[in-house]
């Protein structure tokens, strides 16, 4: 139990990547006051701490009905992590095209878009859920909502933390995170992959 909670944490936290997100939230806000910084926060963790809800819970059925195994989505879902590891590693994770940057420039709540989509509940923490929850039974699910909950609080903080964790850490400290992060989840979507085609082959 304790190694799926492990496993769980790092990998969702690896993906939302909290303090890489303060440095694109800073430049997003870059006009906001405080306040306004605290609120649109706030509204982007409460909008995808819904959607990856709803993604845990209805997923494996909406699966189910598609006739998908749980082996193939955990080795669709290790191989997908693996890009997004693969990404951060080689300092090319752009979340956003320069149109839809310019776009959330020009809007006064940025919160829902990019914020909460998909900058915090995206493609890599919704497949990692999906892979998370499959096969999970109800104490599991129950830990898996613990563990979202934990590491939204941790991006709230980051948020609202943004401006100092940016001047401590600076452009080359905040790469150099990254890329740890990008290193453990680069190995935890490989052990995905392993773990299924163990399981497909009987080995």
């Amino acid at each position: 139990m304790a190694a799926f909670v492990t496993t769980a944490f790092l990998t969702l936290f690896v993906i939302v990547d909290p303090i890489g997100l303060s440095a694109i939230f800073l430049g997003l806000t870059k006009d906001y006051s405080p306040e306004q910084r605290a609120r649109t926060g706030r509204k982007a963790v409460l909008i995808a701490g819904g959607l990856m809800l709803a993604f845990l819970l209805a997923g494996e059925p909406f699966l189910r009905y598609l006739g998908v195994s749980i082996e193939a989505l955990r080795i669709a879902g290790g191989l997908l992590l693996f890009t997004v590891a693969f990404s951060m590693l080689s300092a090319n994770r752009q979340r956003q095209t320069p149109s839809e940057k310019e776009e959330a420039l020009g809007r006064e709540d940025i919160a829902v878009f990019p914020l909460a989509i998909p900058l915090v509940a995206g493609p890599g923490s919704f497949a990692a859920l999906l892979v998370l929850a499959t096969g999970a039974d109800g104490f599991e699910i129950g830990i898996l909502v613990g563990v979202i909950a934990v590491v939204l609080t941790l991006v709230y903080l980051t948020l609202r933390l943004a401006t100092p964790i940016q001047r401590m850490l600076g452009e080359t400290g905040t790469a150099v995170v990254t890329r740890v992060f990008g290193i453990i989840l680069a190995a935890l979507a490989v052990q995905l992959v392993i773990d299924a085609v163990t399981e497909v082959f009987g080995i």
